[in-house]
């Protein structure tokens, strides 16, 4: 079904709004939930352009100072919205979806575009390598085959990201995969726990829907990278990475994203190994993520920069959503898990509905969950966030995420990806350019001359 243009959608919810004031919903009741939901997946595009003239397709206004997001959240907004239309069953926004998809694979497909490579994180490119392998194991619509394909997409990210040209050789940081893509960037020698536990993330996924065991391996290799450099400490705290040439100065930052990335991972890792070793890791990693980002009445909060206020980015302020997303996820996966989270994902759902109260329309969601009270914030980041929480409470009771070999129909390509990741060149100047070059300028310089001479007659 085609989407509606975005300037009648937020009309619309302009005057549902009006009439409903606060978001209101029973979360005891799944079509409560399903509608509730269906507002806020409005609300959340009403931040998107994309789809209007003179917009880029796919990504949300920015980046600073051009608007307030940077190139991965509209990666991390589609796979949000995936996860929406599979557990709600609402197709609305199918095609703005897959337009979305489609546009920003870069010309490698690969999800690497030239344009964005000035602030290209692996992590990045991870968040758009997640929607797409999310869009495979949710039955997404396939693309037709000159098109890039979904699985084939995730394979393009994770190949390049295992290329040692991304990584640290040698010393204690040894195959460490770095923050940045390009050593140009800022943060190149930063080997933090994002960027290999999105590694991780993907390597578990691809070998559950593949069945191929290089995906586990390799996975594997990356919990044990970050188990032995202390990014994942012995009680389950997840910390944010450290530096080069050593890696030993931790920043012992904690991040919900990065808890539940890895608590995600782990779980894709027991699903398909059932290993008691696997089944360990995962349980330690819910009792972490339970006890360091729900520690306050079981409500969503961020330990490290939420205390001080203004000190969580737009970037800070979308974890949790995915935090829920992933948890849910992993019930899926690890039934077990059921009785540990569902109660706080609930409690903590609560609590983030209570702040969609703001707003023109009377339901815009705030980022601080704990206090209560719609605290006057606005962004899609926010919005995301709710949506990933109603999603989260319907998602233990639909269909596991698809496999090749589950009714999964995305089509692979193992070799995907470029050999080497190399900054966008340009072709040569020749000699014709400049002779070109010149014939412009003295063409520009005779009739700015020109101009000024008839300007100047009385």
């Amino acid at each position: 079904m085609a989407r509606l243009p975005t300037a009648l959608l937020a009309a619309c919810g302009l005057l549902a709004g009006r009439a409903l004031g606060a978001l209101e919903v029973d979360l005891d009741d799944n079509e409560s939930i399903k509608k509730a939901a269906a507002l806020v997946a409005q609300d959340l595009l009403s931040f998107y352009r994309g789809d209007e003239p003179g917009w880029v397709p796919g990504i949300l206004p920015g980046p600073p100072p051009d608007g307030d997001y940077y190139w991965w959240q509209g990666g991390a907004m589609w796979g949000t919205l995936l996860d929406y239309r599979h557990v709600m069953g609402d197709d609305s926004f199918d095609d703005t979806i897959f337009q979305a998809l489609q546009f920003q694979v870069g010309d490698d497909k690969d999800y690497n575009p030239a344009n964005w490579s000035a602030s290209m994180g692996n992590d990045d490119q991870a968040f758009w390598g997640f929607a797409a392998l999310l869009a495979a194991e949710t039955g997404f619509r396939d693309p037709d085959e000159d098109q890039p394909q979904w699985l084939a997409l995730a394979q393009a990210v994770f190949n390049e990201q295992t290329h040692l040209d991304r990584r640290v050789e040698g010393g204690n940081c040894d195959w460490g995969l770095r923050w940045q893509v390009y050593r140009t960037n800022n943060g190149w020698d930063y080997i933090n726990t994002i960027a290999n536990a999105c590694y991780f993330n993907i390597g578990a996924r691809l070998g559950r829907y593949t069945a191929n065991s290089t995906y586990v391996e390799l996975a594997s290799k990356t919990w044990d990278l970050m188990w032995r450099l202390g990014y994942i400490s012995k009680d389950y705290d997840v910390y944010d990475g450290a530096h080069e040439p050593n890696c030993t100065e931790i920043n012992k930052s904690q991040f919900s994203y990065n808890a539940a990335m890895i608590l995600q991972g782990c779980a894709y890792m027991y699903n398909q190994t059932q290993n008691e070793t696997w089944k360990e890791r995962l349980d330690g990693m819910a009792k972490g993520v339970i006890r360091v980002f729900f520690e306050k009445d079981g409500v969503a909060f961020e330990p490290s920069c939420e205390p001080a206020p203004g000190t969580c980015n737009a970037d800070m302020e979308s974890y949790r959503g995915y935090m829920h997303r992933w948890m849910a996820n992993s019930i899926q996966l690890a039934p077990h898990l059921y009785d540990t989270f569902m109660p706080i994902l609930k409690t903590s759902a609560a609590a983030g509905v209570k702040q969609c109260t703001g707003g023109d329309n009377g339901r815009m969601c705030g980022f601080h969950w704990t206090s209560g009270v719609y605290d006057g914030l606005q962004s899609a980041s926010l919005e995301m966030n709710v949506l990933g929480a109603l999603t989260a409470l319907i998602m233990p009771s639909v269909s596991a995420p698809l496999t090749n070999t589950t009714g999964g129909t995305s089509k692979g390509d193992p070799d995907a990806g470029q050999a080497k990741t190399e900054l966008p060149t340009f072709a040569p100047i020749t000699t014709g350019d400049k002779a070109g070059a010149s014939i412009l300028t003295i063409l520009i310089v005779t009739g700015a001359l020109s101009a000024f001479a008839w300007m100047s007659l009385d």
